[in-house]
């Protein structure tokens, strides 16, 4: 067990109970993983703002539910490592999520995965389709790259705004704002829940820039459009149904639909981006029918 900052092991439920473990990958490079529960083993990943704080609303009741919750903090997000040089691409995270959860002994699990973090997920399901059962996205789509917009807003102005960022409360500033432009009911986004969010980027906010720098700056070896086809998992989507600044595009929902076998949409109300914190029950609902849909539930 290694240390995590108070309010995320307060949120994720009892010190005891909450195994968090950094898994080298590569070559300085560090997956912070926190396991809850044991069973079933569904995998949560983060997107670029996120990290296991943002999932404290379902790994608790996930764990009653009988699951093994696994969040996986992709190389640069949260309290992984923040190396330099490092291949950010959304299909070199892909290939360090895979390592990870060999290295954990994780196969055949469900996937949970919030913004950017679906497209990794996606990604999973056909370089690896033996650790992928279902993919259920929070409010995010196919993503060609992992310069998002909220990523490209921060780096812009020839890096004068990210200069500005190596204060940590200029940065969690940012956090706010971006938070509350992609949610419904934003009276969750309080001063701790943005602590939260941020605890991992803070510990280290020169190496975390240059992470996002780096994603920034990355570039694709595939085209996840040309390989969707190829996931054979079943896929189902939620979108906040509540209009937010980063949601996902009708052409990328429209491209799911053509090109994936098992794909269904649903929109969440009275939320935004996300549904994990202003709808969790949605999200554990639309879980519950995922597994009942997959190959391990007819065993």
């Amino acid at each position: 067990m290694i240390a995590l900052p108070a309010v995320v092991l307060v949120l994720l439920g009892p010190p005891d109970t909450a195994v968090v473990r950094d898994v080298p990958v590569g070559a300085g490079e560090v997956l912070r993983t926190t396991s809850v529960g044991s069973g079933r083993p569904v995998v949560l990943i983060p997107g670029v703002i996120g990290a296991a704080f943002g999932y404290r609303k379902l790994v608790g009741p996930l764990a009653e539910l009988g699951y093994r919750a696994i969040v996986i903090e992709p190389l640069g997000f949260g309290g992984s490592s923040h190396p330099r040089r490092a291949n950010y691409a959304l299909s070199a995270q892909t290939t360090r999520i895979a390592a990870a959860l060999d290295s954990l002994g994780i196969d055949q699990a469900l996937i949970v995965a919030h913004s950017t973090g679906a497209s990794i997920a996606l990604r999973l399901a056909y370089q690896r389709p033996d650790l992928v059962e279902g993919i259920l996205s929070i409010d995010g789509g196919p993503a060609e790259t992992a310069a998002t917009p909220g990523l490209r807003r921060a780096m812009r102005f020839g890096g004068r705004l990210t200069k500005a960022l190596l204060q940590p409360d200029a940065y969690r500033d940012l956090v706010r704002r971006e938070i509350i432009a992609n949610s419904s009911d934003t009276t969750w986004v309080t001063a701790e829940v943005v602590s939260g969010y941020t605890a991992g980027a803070t510990a280290d906010l020169p190496g975390a820039i240059d992470a996002w720098q780096g994603m920034a700056k990355s570039v694709e070896a595939e085209s996840l459009r040309s390989r969707l086809a190829e996931c054979r998992v079943p896929v189902r989507l939620l979108v906040g149904a509540v209009p937010h600044q980063s949601g996902v595009g009708a052409d990328q929902i429209e491209l799911l639909r053509q090109r994936l076998t098992d794909f269904t949409l649903e929109s969440v109300a009275r939320s935004g981006q996300y549904i994990q914190e202003e709808q969790p029950g949605a999200v554990l609902a639309a879980l519950g029918k995922l597994a009942a849909a997959t190959r391990y539930a007819a065993r």
